[in-house]
């Protein structure tokens, strides 16, 4: 089970069914292993070299579509970063062969954002792509809670 106790409130966290305002900062969260969360804890993101929406780093302000991710691993072995980031210029990409779906970042946008519900992502969840690394900044690491079970998947001792 994914949740999130302390939302900071000076940080726009809007609902991931409103679009993305340019230069603005969100609160957004990336899916991954624990192994790989520390890796980015340590040196930092690194753009993935393509994906659905081209290179770059994928976030979401859904906590749920984050929490999903890496698909191949169990709950228990999957982090959510929670990240602020400074999205820049963004660019709506809302279906399947979008002009841009790939080339956005060439065109002069920092990031491309895809709606829930548009059809671009099997889950129907929000998802972000943001060129540049350096626009993220990573606040903590949020860890699976088991539901009804005293093992604490969260105490990393």
């Amino acid at each position: 089970m994914w949740a999130e106790d302390d939302l900071d409130p000076g940080v726009p966290c809007l609902q991931s069914y409103t679009e993305p305002v340019d230069g603005k900062n969100y609160l957004m969260y990336h899916g991954t292993s624990r192994f790989a969360a520390q890796q980015i804890m340590d040196y930092g993101f690194r753009p993935s070299p393509g994906g659905m929406l081209g290179p770059g780093v994928y976030l979401s302000r859904d906590l749920n579509k984050a929490s999903r991710y890496p698909l191949n691993l169990p709950e228990h072995d999957r982090v959510v970063l929670r990240v602020l980031a400074n999205v820049g210029k963004v660019k709506k990409i809302d279906h399947q062969g979008h002009p841009l779906q790939k080339t956005w970042h060439y065109h002069g946008y920092d990031t491309a954002w895809c709606p829930p519900g548009c059809g671009m992502v099997p889950s129907g969840l929000e998802e972000d792509c943001v060129w540049d690394p350096n626009r993220i900044q990573i606040i903590d690491a949020i860890y699976p809670r088991p539901v009804a079970s005293g093992r604490n998947y969260g105490d990393p001792h």
